[in-house]
């Protein structure tokens, strides 16, 4: 016995959602997790892809994702516009330099606005008047002095700084968000407009309301500027509480 096939004409969506592509570390267990949280009851869609990177953590292992950048982006919905792109790495963004990063993901998805942790913190700083900060990573020192020395071309003036020197992107993820809160926030802030807290692997998106409390500043994190940017660029403008102060804006 056939079965006739009864066709119907596709009813298609009046109104599209923005579609944002994140580019996440191979190893980063924390920033697809910190998107979701804040972007999963907006209207904005979040497509990810992962690209490789090596550790130990080290300047030379960081310049090596540049290799990738492009080939990564390009499978983010091949053949189909992004909107906006965030490439979700504070310290790979400077290795490789802000401009390049935004080149090579721009040679496969032109058109597209291209933010990554450090674009959108120095944007933070600009909107919030930022322009001294404690600053707080899990870095080594040779990366930690590749951070410092990119806020001092910024004009942003790194008063006081502390790191838990560690060197596997792995392992970030797996601090104690408590452990943070704690001990960043002994970091001196008294002379500084706002704590950082650097890399989109450490778990520090849901301490940023009680650490802006406990020290009576405004804190801002990788993560939290990378989505804020995000879901601004696709003018999304409505205030967000519970991520700091800078989403409330």
């Amino acid at each position: 016995m056939s079965i006739v096939i009864k066709h119907y004409d596709a009813k298609f969506k009046k109104e599209l959602n923005p579609k944002v592509g994140l580019i996440a570390l191979s190893t980063d267990q924390t920033i697809e997790n910190d998107f979701q949280n804040i972007c999963s009851n907006l209207p904005v869609d979040i497509f990810i892809n992962r690209i490789h990177n090596k550790n130990p953590l080290t300047k030379e292992n960081l310049l090596k994702m540049a290799e990738d950048l492009a080939s990564v982006t390009k499978k983010i919905l091949p053949d189909e516009k992004l909107n906006t792109i965030a490439y979700g790495c504070t310290s790979g963004t400077i290795a490789i330099g802000e401009d390049s990063v935004k080149e090579k993901i721009l040679s496969v998805k032109p058109g597209s606005y291209v933010t990554t942790p450090v674009t959108s913190a120095i944007k933070a700083f600009k909107l919030m008047n930022i322009k001294k900060i404690a600053l707080f990573t899990p870095y080594p020192d040779e990366i930690n002095k590749t951070i410092q020395e990119y806020f001092t071309k910024k004009n942003i003036e790194v008063l006081s700084f502390a790191s838990l020197n560690l060197n596997l992107d792995s392992e970030f993820a797996n601090v104690d968000p408590n452990y943070i809160l704690e001990i960043s926030s002994k970091l001196e802030t008294k002379n500084a407009d706002a704590l950082f807290i650097s890399c989109t692997a450490l778990p520090v998106l849901n301490i940023l309301d009680k650490l802006e409390k406990k020290i009576q500043k405004p804190v801002l994190s990788s993560n939290q500027t990378l989505i804020w940017d995000t879901i601004r660029s696709v003018r999304y403008e409505s205030p967000i509480k519970g991520y700091g102060k800078l989403l409330e804006n």
